[in-house]
């Protein structure tokens, strides 16, 4: 039985070619890599995959709600969607051409973690997003 499967299963879902398909995309993303509906519809269509827009979003939330992927949500209504991972990252995104990448600063974590310290809090769980513009989108 293949990863893909196996992961499937264990969330509770029952194994379709299109959530193997949708699976796969995002599992063999690079690092820092995050897709939209859209982006992953334009990679099924690539590649000859007979998978509607509708289906991709429909199995996008199966995933979520299955704990399988985790949805940032971004100014202007820009959602993307990467493999849920244990590990904590932030996000920075582009207001021009949307590119979101991800960094992990280890500075960055002891002084939120000695924030919240100071203020009488555990941090369990943060979302930090940044944004500005990258600079292959400064001359469009």
């Amino acid at each position: 039985m293949s990863l893909e499967n196996q992961e499937l299963r264990k969330a509770g879902l029952k194994v379709t070619l299109p959530r193997v398909k949708i699976y796969q995309i995002l599992e063999q993303a690079g690092e820092g890599d995050h897709f939209s509906a859209e982006d992953i519809y334009k990679l099924l269509m690539e590649k000859g995959e007979d998978v509607g827009l509708a289906t991709v979003y429909r199995v996008l939330t199966q995933f979520e709600a299955a704990g399988l992927v985790t949805r940032h949500h971004f100014e202007g209504g820009h959602s993307v969607f990467e493999l849920a991972r244990d590990e904590e990252h932030d996000h920075i995104v582009c207001v021009k051409s949307g590119i979101v990448k991800e960094f992990n600063d280890p500075r960055l974590n002891e002084l939120l973690n000695e924030i919240a310290e100071n203020m009488g809090f555990t941090v369990t769980d943060r979302t930090i997003y940044l944004y500005g513009v990258h600079k292959d989108a400064e001359d469009k």
